[in-house]
């Protein structure tokens, strides 16, 4: 749920970087990795499982983001676009604009994961060119609010606010006056897209479209998978526990509509496609928010891939499977983006 780093923003996946943990693997046997969808990412697991060091929960949020900070530095920069420019909102909220080629593109904002406690514009920029590219569409990553110091739901008001500047600023921005804009997060970053959708439905001002990959959607953490899947797959079901501490750390609110998606009211919310990992504790609750969103009226698209893990959209470069899935959801989400996908569905990839 890290998630975001990029990709459940924990290891190289995507933006976080565990300290250390050789200890977590929890049983899990090296003879598994078989599940996996292809060899790279095999190796990948086999790497994170006999790393060491600290636990996130010993680390603590400061060590955490430094070496996450030096893993950004050091991973590709992914393709070169046309425009790539840091801006600020009337806010004074930090945000970078990504635009594959001149004249009028959809829009979608882009919320990164990390646990709400790690990540930002560096940690996800990669992920943010190469769905710019491949979805062709102008894509406005927001630095919002982290947890600890900001707990839920700063992190949802910045989105929403982020989405209000843009839609003034649309035409400026480089989006096509013909289109909405929609949201697209991964991991925490998907729990903020979905909030965040339910406050602009409240205002009057509805996102287009949504893409989820691997949300985290429920803060009470009470999915079979969170333990099932949660040792020794790069993402750590502790891991999970303290990102979740970090961002409500009042255990009564975590089934607060406010920061839990599969909690709130779900109704009159726009089309959406969600994408989860088999080898994810997120797995279940992001089955579960998929199917809430269509008993809600929604049209969901709902991608499941059984041999990939959390934080699989910044795996690419060590995976081909990953990198093939990333794609396929970046170009679906294009099409989504236009009113150009066919009827939602259910598909296992």
């Amino acid at each position: 749920m890290g998630g975001g780093e990029p990709g459940g923003g924990e290891r190289d996946g995507g933006g976080g970087a565990r300290a250390g943990d050789a200890g977590q693997a929890g049983g899990v046997g090296p003879a598994e990795v078989s599940d996996l969808a292809d060899p790279g990412l095999a190796r990948w697991v086999t790497d994170v499982r006999g790393s060491g060091g600290p636990s996130y929960r010993a680390a603590g949020a400061r060590v955490l983001r430094a070496a996450a900070r030096q893993r950004a530095a050091a991973r590709p920069r992914g393709p070169e676009l046309p425009v790539v420019e840091d801006l600020r909102t009337a806010a004074g909220l930090p945000v970078r604009l990504y635009r594959p080629a001149p004249g009028g593109r959809p829009l979608t904002l882009y919320l990164h994961g990390g646990g709400f406690v790690l990540g930002d514009l560096d940690s996800h920029d990669g992920i943010c060119r190469r769905l710019a590219q491949v979805a062709g569409a102008a894509v406005l990553a927001v630095d919002y609010r982290r947890a600890p110091e900001h707990p839920g739901p700063a992190a949802v008001a910045d989105a929403v606010s982020a989405f209000t500047w843009a839609w003034s600023r649309r035409r400026e921005l480089g989006a096509d006056p013909a289109t909405g804009i929609g949201l697209a997060g991964d991991s925490a970053g998907g729990a903020l897209a979905v909030l965040a959708a339910v406050g602009l439905r409240d205002r009057g001002t509805p996102a287009s479209a949504l893409l989820l990959a691997y949300p985290n959607a429920d803060m009470t953490l009470s999915e079979p998978s969170v333990e099932a899947e949660g040792h020794g797959w790069g993402l750590e079901a502790d891991e999970v526990r303290w990102f979740v501490e970090q961002w409500v750390p009042d255990p009564r609110r975590r089934a607060d509509p406010a920061v839990s998606p599969v909690h709130a009211d779900l109704t009159g919310l726009p089309p959406a496609i969600v994408a989860t990992a088999g080898h994810d504790p997120l797995r279940d609750e992001g089955d579960h928010l998929a199917g809430l969103l269509a008993a809600a009226g929604a049209g969901v698209r709902h991608l499941r891939f059984p041999g990939l893990v959390h934080g699989f959209l910044g795996l690419g470069e060590l995976s081909p499977a990953a990198a093939s899935a990333a794609d396929s959801l970046f170009e679906q989400f294009g099409r989504l983006l236009r009113g150009q996908l066919s009827p939602p569905g259910r598909a296992t990839a």
